[in-house]
């Protein structure tokens, strides 16, 4: 059964050292258990800091049985700055033994697909089914998840076909209200598959979004609210974050 847990850090330093510390146990006790574990990147400041900070320890992670995916990408051209992939690379990827092979970025707009961005999406579910059971995604060990200030995770934004997406794991993203306005994503669907879903989120702007989700708002409305894990659900939040929910 899924445990929900919210976890309070005086400041977005704190929230990144103790996400840091969590998901080197998490991924350590996989390889131990498996021999192998799968985690899915998030963008985002509190995200990529994450990464810096493994890049700085990452205990005793065996990095080349590790495998990268991600939550979602700006569908721009490969080697730009925005692409979450670049991002991950510079902060981490490029920095620890990981075997190229077990990176899976999503298609850049000059990619095999050009410009087509759901032909791009069909691909990376295809990568997905294959390194899984029954076709379908890969439970993640750990899905990793920054949270914009009206709630959406990834690219699922409220109100949109994307977050009430039911069936697929990945679709595309052709109108997001938060340039580029086309992107691939991972859906809730895909979100749901992992054991641990962690939102690391910081800032006063996103108080009222967090206190809706946690509260149990509607996906639709917000969609951070259905990111939830098959074996638990960790908010990491700071002080600002964290001001507009109910205290005891």
């Amino acid at each position: 059964m899924s445990e929900t847990s919210v976890l309070h850090f005086l400041d977005a330093q704190a929230l990144v050292d103790a996400a840091r510390s969590r998901f080197v146990e998490v991924v350590v006790a996989a390889q131990a258990d498996r021999g192998s574990a799968s985690v899915v990147l998030t963008g985002g400041g509190t995200g990529i800091a994450l990464l810096e900070a493994l890049r700085e320890d990452s205990g005793a992670i065996d990095w080349s049985q590790v495998d990268v995916y991600f939550g979602d990408e700006r569908f721009l051209p490969s080697g730009d700055p925005e692409r979450n992939e670049v991002q991950a690379r510079d902060a981490l990827l490029d920095h620890v033994p990981i075997h190229p092979d077990r990176v899976f970025p999503m298609a850049a707009s000059d990619g095999p697909h050009g410009s087509d961005a759901r032909l791009a999406a069909v691909t990376y579910a295809q990568i997905l089914g294959s390194h899984s059971e029954g076709n379908h995604t890969p439970a993640f060990d750990i899905h990793l998840l920054g949270m914009g200030g009206e709630g959406h995770v990834n690219s699922l934004f409220p109100h949109t076909d994307a977050v009430r997406e039911k069936t697929h794991y990945v679709v595309a993203v052709e109108d997001s209200p938060k340039p580029p306005a086309v992107r691939i994503t991972l859906t809730l669907p895909a979100i749901q598959r992992a054991k641990h879903v962690w939102l690391l989120v910081s800032g006063v702007a996103k108080a009222e979004a967090v206190s809706a989700a946690v509260g149990g708002a509607d996906p639709v409305d917000i969609p951070s609210a259905g990111a939830l894990g098959s074996t638990s659900t960790v908010w990491f939040l700071d002080a600002d974050a964290a001001s507009g929910l109910a205290t005891d």
